[in-house]
């Protein structure tokens, strides 16, 4: 790979001749501008080590770039050492990011800058079926556009997430996922119609993967597992810094990893998976048990934070047989990181203390040493945020716009 840049090309100001220092160096800047509109700003260590440029090169692209209002520099730490974050600002166009969920919808409009520039969150009835919820998405994303004065003429696509999986060879919806009432429907051809934009969809999970390494600070980092404790159970997966999707689509489904033979039918129809242990669900249920009011996720993390030794015994349970589910996953693909993301994040160590026992215990202790666990910083946006990271990521590109 060459990236040589000694000379300046042509001196008449002329276009550049193939295999020209200066059209060379346009290559080079070209790679390096992809990278920084896909990946999300990143350090010039990080753009040498992405990009396969030199770290001269970089330097060299980042300084012109500069000078020419494309890119912003901030002081940052990088391995413990002082750098400097570079981020694009050379394009305004818009994209959207949409997460479905259970009982909420949100929506992001984002820049190519990684600036999220509108979001909002509104709650739907439990059991929406799809019509309603691509409609609500379809007005929310209106509204945000009008409020923020933004064209329509701007957005470039719109990203979308279900907690469930989508058969990638029909964009449909297949069972399992936590919206029953959207099992069949073809997401990508409805929600394509209803917005009238370029639509890209994924798994949650996947978009909480996505999002850890564009928005979030593992942007340095080739295998990373992504883990949503929720309703439902799934994971997101990183390999040599690319989504992992299969041959299907259909991966990470870890809340459907047999933990007790012996134990409760699942809603996939087999007996003692993951979910009837670990999810929220299941916690929920436990812990509402004599009480006169049932329980919500934000009462398990008030409880727990607050010292209730039901609530922890139940996140001890729990956490330990998701430790046990993701030794299984390092075993066999040796993540770097693993990062807890849902709506129990929020409880950091808590939560972390019993998944690490239970990956420290059944994973092959030089893997189980050497992986880091840690907790989503990105709250409850990571999936809205990755999905406007599978626009930038497939959207028009540099090359085509």
């Amino acid at each position: 790979m060459f990236d040589d840049e000694g000379s300046t090309g042509r001196s008449d100001g002329g276009p550049a001749k193939p295999g020209s220092q200066s059209a060379l160096r346009m290559r080079n800047q070209l790679r390096l501008t992809d990278q920084l509109l896909r990946g999300g700003p990143a350090t010039q260590a990080e753009l040498s080590r992405l990009t396969g440029l030199s770290t001269a090169t970089v330097s060299n692209i980042v300084k012109s770039m500069q000078q020419a209002g494309l890119v912003t520099l901030t002081a940052t730490t990088s391995s413990g050492r002082r750098a400097h974050s570079v981020r694009y600002i050379g394009d305004s166009s818009i994209a959207a990011g949409i997460d479905f969920g259970r009982s909420h919808l949100r929506v992001v409009l984002a820049n190519r800058s990684y600036q999220v520039v509108a979001e909002r969150q509104i709650p739907l009835p439990l059991g929406h079926d799809a019509t309603a919820g691509i409609a609500a998405a379809t007005q929310l994303l209106e509204e945000l556009l009008a409020e923020k004065g933004i064209a329509r003429s701007m957005l470039m696509g719109a990203g979308a997430g279900i907690p469930g999986p989508i058969d990638r060879r029909t964009g449909k919806v297949i069972q399992g996922a936590i919206l029953p009432e959207w099992v069949g429907i073809n997401l990508h051809e409805r929600l394509k119609s209803a917005l009238d934009l370029p639509v890209f969809i994924e798994n949650d999970a996947n978009l909480g993967a996505l999002a850890q390494i564009t928005w979030g600070a593992y942007a340095a980092v080739p295998n990373l597992v992504f883990v949503k404790i929720g309703t439902g159970i799934g994971a997101g997966l990183i390999v040599n810094g690319d989504l992992y999707s299969g041959s299907i689509g259909v991966t990470g489904e870890i809340g459907h990893l047999t933990i007790n033979e012996s134990g409760l039918i699942c809603r996939c129809g087999n007996r003692g998976c993951l979910e009837t242990i670990a999810s929220t669900a299941t916690m929920i249920q436990l812990l509402s048990r004599g009480r006169d009011h049932p329980v919500d996720a934000e009462d398990i993390v008030g409880h727990a934070k607050s010292g209730d030794s039901t609530t922890l015994r139940v996140l001890e349970d729990a956490g330990t047989a998701v430790g046990r589910a993701l030794a299984n996953i390092s075993n066999l693909m040796s993540p770097d990181v693993i990062v807890i993301g849902g709506p129990l994040a929020s409880l950091g160590e808590l939560l972390l203390a019993p998944i690490r026992r239970g990956l420290l215990r059944h994973a092959v202790p030089v893997v189980g040493e050497n992986t880091t666990l840690a907790t989503s910083s990105l709250g409850p946006r990571s999936e809205a945020l990755g999905a406007v990271s599978l626009v930038f990521q497939h959207g028009p590109s540099l090359h085509n716009m």
